[in-house]
Formats: C-alpha cells, structure tokens, sequence
C-alpha cells in the first residue's frame, strides 16, 4: 500500500478557494447574533446509517428541549422517535443490528457536576418495540418510563457502551464494566458481551489489568491495553485457540523505542498502530506478530503532525482513514470512495466533507458530514444512484455562517526559535489592529482546538475581537519535541510561548497592544493568571475558569484526579510531566499564582463550579482572597452545581455573558479609548 502524505486540510480548502479574509463589512452593521444561538445544544447532534443502509437513527431535539433518538426510512422518508422521554435526554446510541439499537440516557437540563447519576443502558427495535432496560441508573429519584416493567438481570450502573462496532449479525453485542479497587477507586475496565434481547451477559476473559478494549474488523474482542506502576502492556488474544499473550510493554509516561498505539484491524487481521518509528511525528505503521515489530514504512503519513484518526472498514474491506490535522478529514484507499469523495467535495465547495457509508455496499445511502470555520456542522444525505445531495439538518441553525468570521492555521517563532502552531479568528469584516483574546486551552498535555466552527472563538469574533489559539510547547498532536518541550515548563517556556503569540499577532497587524486579554479554562485559567503576573505591560485584563492557582494543591487538595486519571497519574505522571513535588518544590511554588497573586493588577474574572473534582472550589477561593487584597477589579462567578466546566446552555450564556460586558468595559468599544 502507498504511503499517503495528506497535508493540512484547512489551509488546502483556503489555498483553493482562495480565501484569507472576507470583504470589508458594510456600513451599517446588523444586530449581533444572539449569545443562546452559540451556546444552544446542537439541534442534531449525531447521526448514524443502519448496517443494511436502509435508515438512518439520529438524536434530534425535541419542542421540549429534549434528546430524541430518531429512525428515518430513507427509502420512504418516514421517521419515527424510538426513545424520547420528559425526565431525560438520549445521550448517544448505536447500532446492535439493522433492527435494534443500544442508548444511554441523561438529564441535559441538570448540571452533571451535582449529585452523581448515571446514564443506564437499554436497546429499542428501530420501530420503538420491544425496548428493555439493559443496566441501572444509581441514585435514580425519577423512574424513566420506558412502558418496560422487566428488571430482572438488571446490570450495574457502572456499565457502558463500548465505542466500537460489535459483530451487528445478532442481538449480542460488547459493552463496559467499571472495576473498583479496595478504595472504590476506578481501576479499569472488563468486557462483556450482552444480548439486547434477553439482557443475558457474558465476561470476557481477562489478561490483566485492563483500560481499554479494541474489537477486530468481525467485532470481536482481539486486543487489551493495560497499564499498572508506570508500564503500559499491550495484550492480544489468538483467534485460533483464544489465548491471551502480551505483545508489547513500555513506560506509560515516556516514550521509549519501540511504542506504540493500536488504532485498528483490517479484514485478514492486520493490525494498524501508530508510531513514531524514530521519527519526531508519529505515523500509521502495521505491526507484525510474528517478530513483534512495527512495519519500517508508514502506511500513512500526516507531515507536520502526529497521526491522530481511525480506520474505516466495511465487512472485511479497509476503505481508508479518518485523521485530524488541522483540520478533519478522510483518506481514501479504495477507488471508488475515492470517486465519491471526489463527488461530494464538487457538490459542496469550500467545506469539509466526512463521509459514512453503511455495512452493506449495495446501498446508495451515504451520509455527509459538512463543516467549515464559519459553518457549523450540516448532516446531508447523498444517493449514489441519483447523484442527488439533500439536507437533514443543520447542527446549529441559528448560526448565518455569513456573520461568522474566518479562521486560518498559523505558525509563529518562539524567542527560544520553537515554531508554535496556532489558530487564528479574525472578526467578520476582516480589518487590522484588532481588540485581541488569547484563549489558552487546558490539559496542557492534549491536542488544543483544531480548524473548524467553534462556539467559544466565533461568539468572540462576532463581538468583535480576534482571537488567537496558541498550541503552546507541550501540546499533543505535532510530534515528540513539541510535547517533550513543555515538561515541567508550567509558567515558564509554555508562558513564554502563549506571550510570544501575542507579540507576533501585533507585529502582524492582526492585534492592537494596547487591547490584549488572556483567557482560559483549567490550565488554561492557570496561564491566564500567571500571563497576567508575567507579562503586566502585555495584559490589560484576564479570564479565569477553573484554573490551578497552586500546583502544590494537585498533589496535596482533598481532590479525586485519581478517579479521573488513574493513581498511576499522580505517582508516576505528574512528576514527569508537571514537576517532582519535592525535586522541583522551588520551581513548582515560584510558577504557583498563588504565590504571585500580589502582582496581579489587571481587572479579572475568576469562575469556579461549586463541585468540580479536578480543580475544587478552592482552588478559586484562596486565590480571590488574596488578590483582591491589592486588586478592587475582580469579578467572582460560583455556578454551585457545576463540575469541570460548563454543561448547562444556561449557566454557558451566563457565563459568556458575563465575559461580554468584562471585554467591552476593558478591551472593547466600552474602554474609553
């Protein structure tokens, strides 16, 4: 198979259309789009062809508010809602076979911050009949009416839908189960496969210590991954006898010659992983289980960028990839998608255009994906046959993309020559010398934003502001010295960074110095606030939403990272990545803003939810204490039952409504310029 080399997709669809900035805005401007547009669930917010590719099952929003889950008879084009209910949303389902689904539930009208609830289990027939509660709901106060008043052989509330494809010739299928340890701590997970009829379940035999399970192309369980005390081991059961034997072993929190990440099977049992094989940008190879190696050649190379995707198969048949870049998109082995991607991008220019075939390649059904950085994402369906391309619905309809403003992929120098990739949005109009938000992602250790439509940074370029997004040193997703980069370098290189993104923008013409705001949430709130103690003369006011104000409290703060990391994390991880506790205790106190907060000046925002478990309320309240000391321009903002972020569309307008007027009053039309 030939090496693919795709490069960037955003920067080839402007390259093509020929686009950087749109043409100047007209005299008089219209009233901004509403903030609730921005921040409203999707009005169709997944969507997914039957296996036989006759229907089509979708969440859809009811008049209500509610989730739904949907079947559309795309050959009579009727639909029908198969699991809609008062007291709860659908929160995503799957295909079991062409005649059943398997869904989950939640309150989307209850922040998931409060009082823990879990999201069940059940299955439908795409007719609605025949629906059965498959695992429980823990501390349920509303019964969900279901019409069902089976409750034998109920599973626990710690089971989950796997997100994988079973085998979708039976009733059976494959789902999660949580593992506790002595200190009801979670610990990983096993697998079981389940009939959605008669709720009978079966656990899979397991190797070890497990976190994560991959199915083979037939849907059937064939590969483990599991890490313990710093080791990742990589577990692969035999098709012929059904025994499990380890592949693979090496450190979790490094990267050691010869790791790798499984990503899929092809039809006659050819893995796929990725790997960086000696190079700085990881790649997709084959692995042999002969020799226990990875194939010298790539299968697929994105230059630039670490490979980040997923197969896409067809009974047997590898058809290509899915992969993210800059932007997201999909590389084709077979022809004929070849010829259909080919198709589709003619009918829909200047969008990118994910396609998702059924099982069965008989049937004409294709459904399209199209989304752009001023378009939110529309489903459409296309007809091999008719050539014909016809809208299901719009995510988002309240956005005009006309109104929305351009982003572009851009790379800037570090003082140290580190290139840092970035996003850019630029307000609509275009222009030179904007207000400017510098809006720094969390983790640190992920893959930030990439190009596309995004609520947060287009409500911001609709009020007028640019709006950088620097992958600051330490991001995941543009090789092995990016990420390397950023350990240990909490407010110091990966500060320097962000600023340095700040000084390019104006050098460019793109930012007004005099009007630069740092925002963020998480670590992102952690850099606003030692941007703001850092760099005094480049700030002029800053964001801050559940932000770390003191690295000594993620060791220390009556906390619960291990249950979303894993205990391994804090042992093992944290050290490595952030600092050693006692090694590195001067550097983690001089880059805590605790212990800066007398230096911080600029009017700020500080917003924390009431039980959030990553980074608790503290975190907010200690450090608003001690800055408001010598600091009278602080706005505090508790939402009480939100957790890590945001989940309520309420408490999102709140918010953003908020940071609106905070802006205008220091950066915008409201500074006194």
């Amino acid at each position: 198979m030939d090496v693919v080399r795709p490069r960037g997709l955003a920067a080839l669809l402007l390259a093509c259309c020929g686009v950087l900035l749109p043409a100047a805005a007209s005299a008089q401007a219209p009233a901004l789009p509403p903030i609730e547009k921005f921040f409203a669930n999707p009005q169709l917010g997944a969507a997914s062809l039957s296996p036989g590719g006759r229907h089509l099952a979708a969440l859809s929003a009811t008049a209500d508010g509610r989730d739904a889950l949907v079947v559309v008879d795309l050959q009579t084009n009727e639909m029908k809602v198969v699991a809609g209910y008062k007291n709860v949303d659908v929160l995503a389902f799957q295909w079991v076979n062409g005649e059943r689904l398997l869904f989950n539930v939640r309150d989307n009208q209850t922040s998931q911050g409060g009082t823990f609830e879990a999201s069940g289990l059940y299955a439908v027939n795409r007719d609605g009949s025949s629906l059965r509660q498959l695992a429980a709901r823990r501390w349920e106060s509303t019964a969900l009416t279901t019409g069902s008043s089976i409750k034998s052989r109920l599973l626990p509330w710690h089971t989950y839908m796997l997100d994988q494809r079973g085998p979708q010739d039976s009733d059976w299928t494959y789902v999660l189960s949580g593992r506790f340890g002595d200190n009801r701590l979670l610990e990983g997970f096993d697998l079981l496969r389940l009939n959605t009829v008669s709720g009978q379940a079966e656990t899979v035999q397991r190797p070890g210590p497990v976190h994560a399970w991959l199915l083979d192309n037939a849907g059937e369980p064939r590969l483990a991954v599991g890490a313990k005390e710093g080791t990742s081991r990589i577990y692969y059961r035999d098709p012929a006898g059904g025994q499990w034997r380890t592949i693979a072993s090496f450190p979790t929190y490094d990267e050691s010659p010869g790791v790798f990440a499984p990503e899929g099977f092809a039809g006659d049992g050819t893995l796929y992983v990725t790997a960086r094989a000696g190079k700085d940008t990881a790649a997709l190879h084959t692995f042999d289980f002969a020799t226990g190696k990875i194939s010298p050649e790539p299968v697929v190379v994105t230059e630039g960028y670490d490979f980040n995707g997923s197969l896409i198969s067809r009974r047997g048949k590898l058809l290509g990839v899915s992969l993210l870049t800059d932007a997201r998109g999909q590389v084709w082995f077979d022809p004929g998608m070849q010829e259909l991607q080919k198709k589709v991008d003619a009918a829909l220019p200047g969008t990118v255009n994910l396609l998702s075939v059924a099982a069965d390649s008989a049937s004409p059904w294709v459904l399209v994906r199209s989304y752009s950085d001023r378009q939110p994402g529309i489903w459409m369906m296309y007809n091999r046959q008719t050539n014909k391309l016809g809208k299901v619905s719009d995510s988002y309809p309240g956005i005009d993309p006309k109104r929305m403003g351009r982003q572009q992929p851009v790379r800037y120098k570090a003082r140290d020559g580190r290139e840092i990739p970035g996003l850019l949005t630029l307000p609509p109009g275009g222009g030179k010398n904007h207000p400017m938000v510098v809006l720094v992602h969390g983790g640190p250790y992920v893959r930030g934003s990439s190009w596309g439509w995004d609520p947060e940074s287009q409500f911001l370029a609709s009020r007028g502001y640019a709006v950088l997004e620097p992958a600051f040193r330490g991001s995941t997703g543009f090789g092995a010295a990016h990420f390397r980069a950023g350990w240990r370098q909490w407010g110091l290189a990966m500060q320097d960074d962000i600023a340095d993104g700040v000084r390019w923008a104006v050098a460019q013409g793109h930012a007004d110095p005099k009007r630069v705001c740092i925002a963020g949430g998480s670590y992102g709130g952690y850099a606003t606030l030692m941007g703001l103690a850092r760099d005094p003369d480049l700030y002029k006011c800053g964001v801050n939403w559940m932000g770390v104000t003191d690295i000594n409290l993620l060791y220390d703060g009556h906390w619960s990272f291990e249950s979303d990391l894993g205990a391994d994390w804090k042992k093992y991880g944290m050290p490595l990545l952030v600092g050693d506790q006692v090694r590195d205790a001067d550097q983690l106190k001089a880059t805590s803003p605790i212990e800066q907060a007398a230096r911080i000046t600029q009017p700020l925002i500080l917003a924390y939810g009431g039980v959030d478990k990553r980074v608790p309320m503290y975190h907010g309240s200690k450090f608003r204490d001690a800055v408001s000391a010598a600091n009278k321009q602080v706005e505090w903002i508790e939402y009480q039952d939100e957790g890590h972020g945001w989940s309520l569309p309420k408490n999102q307008v709140d918010f953003w409504g908020r940071v609106e007027k905070f802006l205008d009053k220091h950066i915008g039309n409201g500074a006194g310029r």
